[in-house]
């Protein structure tokens, strides 16, 4: 008569109740225990086997782990602290953010599509160059995300870049700029040195509302600039004096008086959302139209140009990358060509 067979014992698959037909799996990943109702036997040795390969690459299973999904809130976040600390243009990053805070903050990074992401910079980007500046920020975010191992693509690198018209530069009369000022020193004082300095030093709004009162020399009238860096290392703004005329230096000095100015104070605390808050509604009331913050660099170099200052004067005062930057304004100064034009009538001996 044939000996019963004992069943071979499994290791991690067991019988519960005993004699029950209902089998379980029992295994451990990352050193806590897990137990699964299977039901065969055969299932059940599958699915431990299952388990423990799974386990041996490391890989988190969603039924035993589940993972959150990383937000482009969290993305942006990142990309704002990695500004902070490696860019001195850092308050605009954080405009950025908060600009895109609430129709993308709680997305899951993973699912944001190219298409998304366009259609935003149609909507509500008034300028090609502002929709470029929020792609770029777009795909630092995504960069970040990818080194850190939060996201496997960069949608932003798939956006079409818009093409920027930098020909048309609009900038204020004298008229304008007393209508405009007297605006400003009515509803928000505060702010009228801000923008004084802003038209007669040309400086970038990025480059104005990180300055620190170390880098300001009231005694020697200058503005010392530090050399910043792009996410990519390369140099994008170059150390630099900034002169400071009169006017400037009387508004820097009205400045001063209204806020703490300890060497690391900022200069500027109060800029507030792109000056949007107080400067497009002070436009508005001096009838002023299609007109930016940005537009006072424009005015800087065209009231120069106005008064007859050599093109390479005003790319060193404005800092332009390159002479034909510059060479935008200089039909503003038709009397600078005509004078070299005249020179030629009596050739020197």
């Amino acid at each position: 008569m044939p000996k019963d067979r004992i069943p071979k014992q499994v290791k991690g698959v067991f019988e519960r109740p005993p004699g029950s037909g209902c089998w379980w799996v029992n295994y451990y990943i990352g050193g806590k225990q897990h137990r699964e109702k299977v039901g065969r036997k055969s299932d059940a040795i599958m699915l431990y086997q299952k388990r423990k390969v799974d386990a041996l690459r490391n890989k988190k299973l969603p039924e035993l782990r589940p993972r959150k999904a990383t937000s482009f809130g969290e993305l942006a976040t990142a990309a704002v602290d990695y500004a902070k600390a490696h860019l001195k243009t850092w308050p605009d990053y954080v405009w950025k953010e908060r600009t895109l805070r609430e129709p993308f903050g709680s997305r899951p990074a993973a699912e944001i599509i190219p298409e998304e992401i366009d259609n935003f910079l149609t909507e509500h980007c008034k300028t090609p160059a502002t929709a470029n500046r929020f792609r770029a920020f777009f795909s630092l975010c995504f960069h970040l995300g990818m080194e850190n191992g939060k996201v496997s693509t960069n949608p932003a690198r798939l956006v079409r870049l818009r093409t920027e018209d930098n020909a048309r530069n609009r900038y204020l009369s004298r008229q304008e700029y007393e209508s405009l000022s007297g605006v400003i020193l009515r509803d928000f004082p505060q702010q009228h040195p801000a923008f004084v300095v802003s038209v007669f030093t040309g400086m970038r709004w990025e480059v104005q509302f990180s300055l620190v009162w170390s880098q300001v020399d009231l005694k020697r009238h200058v503005i010392h600039l530090w050399s910043a860096k792009d996410p990519t290392g390369r140099v994008q703004t170059k150390a630099r004096n900034i002169p400071l005329n009169s006017i400037a230096l009387a508004a820097m000095k009205q400045q001063q008086k209204m806020v703490p100015h300890e060497p690391t104070d900022p200069v500027f605390p109060n800029a507030g959302d792109y000056c949007r808050f107080w400067f497009e509604p002070c436009l508005k009331k001096a009838k002023i139209d299609n007109y930016t913050w940005h537009c006072n660099r424009h005015t800087f170099c065209s009231w120069l140009a106005l008064e007859g200052v050599s093109m390479k004067a005003i790319q060193e005062l404005a800092c332009h990358k390159s002479i034909a930057m510059t060479a935008r304004y200089m039909h503003l100064a038709p009397q600078t060509t005509a004078a070299a034009s005249e020179r030629m009538v009596a050739p020197s001996a």
